[in-house]
């Protein structure tokens, strides 16, 4: 059975907490722990990527979005949507980004697999699959 959430929060630091949150309550309400490592691993990659949002995604009229699926096997993918097309970086250690920027770094240790969907002229969606 795949269970799914989606939402849209507007672009403001104060999302990054409700983002974090509203996918962890989920996650938990749909049978994740901590003991499995997905929940954990899930709810920072949803910061991570709310957060290159609100600041790289210019959503500055709009708003981005956040979706959680469950797969049948247990894993999650997580999607996170904004108005820009712009390709996320990798940034190379030893930059002024070691302290800001380790986002897709941890996105690319973390996930089991990620990748960008274009959204025709209206952005992208930055996706991950993160196995229980």
């Amino acid at each position: 059975m795949l269970r799914r959430d989606a939402f849209r929060l507007p672009p403001h630091p104060a999302s990054v907490p409700l983002a974090r949150t509203r996918v962890y309550d989920h996650l938990s309400a749909w049978g994740h722990t901590a003991d499995d490592g997905a929940l954990d691993d899930t709810v920072l990659l949803v910061s991570e990527l709310a957060t290159n949002a609100i600041v790289h995604g210019f959503v500055t009229a709009g708003e981005f979005e956040v979706a959680v699926t469950v797969l049948a096997d247990g894993a999650c993918f997580i999607e996170v949507s904004d108005e820009s097309p712009t390709q996320p970086e990798m940034r190379k250690p030893g930059t002024w980004e070691d302290e800001h920027g380790r986002g897709m770094c941890l996105l690319d240790a973390t996930a089991e697999a990620w990748g960008v969907w274009r959204r025709g002229g209206s952005g992208k969606t930055v996706w991950a699959l993160v196995r229980r």
